[in-house]
Parts: C-alpha cells; sequence; structure tokens
C-alpha cells in the first residue's frame, strides 16, 4: 500500500508521447492518416469482397472478417488517443478505460484466432483441394467464425475482470497512450500476482494454439507444394500464402517483440512507438497485403473500377 493513497479511481491522466506542442501536432497528423488510410483500405476490402461474386469463397469470407476485426481494432484506440494529442486534459474516465481495453483485449484474440482459421483453410485449399468446398462449406465458415470471436470474448471477459478487480492508487496518471495491462498494473495497490499468473495462462494458451495451428497448416502446406511436379504450379500454390504469411509475421512478431522481450531493458517510449504499430499500422497493412500481394483482388478491383467509368 505504500505507493500513494488508495481511493475511488473515477478516471485516468493519460501521458501519450510528449509534452511539446508541435510534436503533438505532427503526431496527430500522422495517426490521423493511418487511421483514415486502415479504414478506407479495410471498408473497401469489406465492400469489395461483398459486390464481387468471384469473392465469394472462403478465403474471402475469413478476409472480411479479419478487415472488421481491423475496423475494430484501429478504432478502439485511434479516436481517444488523436483527442488526447489535441487536449489540455488527457483524461478517460474509468468506465471508459474499462471499455477501450476489453475491445482491444477482444480485438487482439480475435486477430490471432482468425489469422488460424485462414492458415487452416489454406491447409484445405492446397493439401485436399477435391474436398475444399464440402468442407468448408457455409455451415463450417459460420461456425469457425463464430467460435473465434466466442473465445477471443471469453479471453477478453477474463483479462478485463482480472485487470480492473484490483484496487488502483492516486496518482492516477497512465504512461501510455491507451489501456493496457503494464502501465495499469504498476498502478494497482494490490498484490498483481494472481492477476499476472491468470494473464499469462490465458494469452500463452491463445497464443501458442494459434501458432501451433498456423505452423502444423504451413508445414503440411510446404510438404503438399514440395510434391507439386510444375514450378507454375508451386509458385501459384505459394502465392495464395504469400499475403498471409506476412499477415502472421507482421502481427505476431510485432506482440512477441511488445510482450515477450526482456522487461530489464524495457523504456516506457519505446512500448508506445511498439504499441503503435500493432495497434494502427498492422490493421493498415493487412488489406494493403492482401491487396496488392491478391491477383484476384486486384483484378476485382480493377473490374470495379473499369465498370465505375463505363456508368459514367
Amino acid at each position: 500500500m505504500a505507493k500513494g493513497n488508495v481511493t475511488g479511481v473515477t478516471e485516468f491522466i493519460l501521458l501519450g508521447f510528449t509534452e511539446n506542442p508541435q510534436l503533438q501536432t505532427l503526431l496527430f497528423a500522422v495517426i490521423l492518416g493511418i487511421y483514415v488510410v486502415s479504414l478506407v483500405a479495410n471498408v473497401g476490402i469489406i465492400t469489395l469482397i461483398s459486390s464481387e461474386s468471384q469473392l465469394h469463397i472462403p478465403m474471402y469470407f475469413f478476409l472480411c472478417n479479419l478487415s472488421f476485426v481491423d475496423i475494430t481494432y484501429s478504432s478502439v484506440i485511434a479516436p481517444k488517443t488523436l483527442v488526447n494529442l489535441l487536449a489540455e486534459t488527457k483524461s478517460i474516465s474509468f468506465s471508459g478505460c474499462v471499455t477501450q481495453f476489453f475491445f482491444h483485449s477482444l480485438s487482439v484474440n480475435a486477430e490471432g484466432l482468425l489469422l488460424a482459421v485462414m492458415a487452416y483453410d489454406r491447409f484445405i485449399a492446397i493439401c485436399k483441394p477435391l474436398l475444399y468446398t464440402l468442407i468448408m462449406s457455409r455451415k463450417v465458415r459460420f461456425q469457425l467464425v463464430v467460435s473465434s470471436y466466442s473465445c477471443a470474448c471469453v479471453n477478453a471477459i477474463v483479462h478485463t475482470t482480472s485487470l480492473f478487480s484490483l484496487s488502483f492508487c492516486t496518482p492516477n496518471i497512465i504512461d501510455h497512450f491507451f489501456c493496457d495491462i503494464p502501465p495499469l498494473q504498476k498502478l494497482s495497490c494490490s498484490n498483481t500476482h494472481v492477476g499476472d499468473m491468470v494473464h499469462f495462462i490465458f494469452a500463452a494458451v491463445t497464443a501458442l494454439s494459434t501458432i501451433l495451428i498456423i505452423l502444423i497448416s504451413y508445414t503440411y502446406i510446404l510438404f503438399a507444394i514440395i510434391r507439386i511436379c510444375s514450378a507454375q504450379g508451386r509458385h501459384k500454390a505459394f502465392s495464395t500464402c504469400a499475403s498471409h504469411l506476412t499477415a502472421v509475421a507482421i502481427f505476431y512478431g510485432t506482440l512477441i517483440f511488445m510482450y515477450l522481450r526482456p522487461t530489464s531493458g524495457n523504456s516506457a517510449d519505446q512500448d508506445k512507438v511498439v504499441a503503435v504499430f500493432y495497434t494502427l499500422v498492422v490493421p493498415m497493412l493487412n488489406p494493403l497485403i492482401y491487396s496488392l500481394r491478391n491477383k484476384e483482388v486486384k483484378e476485382a478491383l480493377r473490374r470495379t473500377i473499369n465498370q465505375k467509368r463505363i456508368c459514367q
């Protein structure tokens, strides 16, 4: 209890990135640009997939859901961050902090689970192509997506309940730009050992299970690609996985760097930079990766643009 007075905390102060007004203005412009591009790109992917009948296959159904999660992901963090960059009092209410953390946790977990589902989809498409339509039926697709959201929701509820059942001390200043586990735990007057174990176990189970699904799926895919006789066939099979592998590498690489680094060398400023990348930049990159590296998406976009030109 030596940290400070234990009070009924009603709000937190988010220190954000800097107190320099010029840097705040620059950061506002950069984050606003990233957020706008992220929204336009993800909404564009959803609209394109919905309007193009040739993209009404399981792979793009999952991509559509990934774009929806990315919109939620960035929208949980960016608007409040932008407001606080211009506001004199950079505060967030206790209930607002709880809500922000819950949806942040929900989005992170849903993103990881959907990436695992998409890896399984690629495994079925490449290793069992004749059974692909039968296995990935509309019912199965729906069940996989609902299961991903359900598991993500359970994880988010557990993490949120565990974190905000702690007692918080004054001063109620969070050295971050959003409500996250490490900076909030630093404000706690309670023993965080049990909470740490809960967070670690649930995060580890989710992360390890999704990474294991992805690794097993791509191990089978690799052996299947090696067995393909023609170079053109191998290139086509690999190209269908390249976008997904890139998205997986960026997402998990950033999270591992953020949460599995040795804590002794961590600085708050470094954590903020990494957090900007995985909360704002990754949701912007995903639709760009899938649109720039995917031939079918590029062709569908070209057809849509040409149709609009003809209509004009």
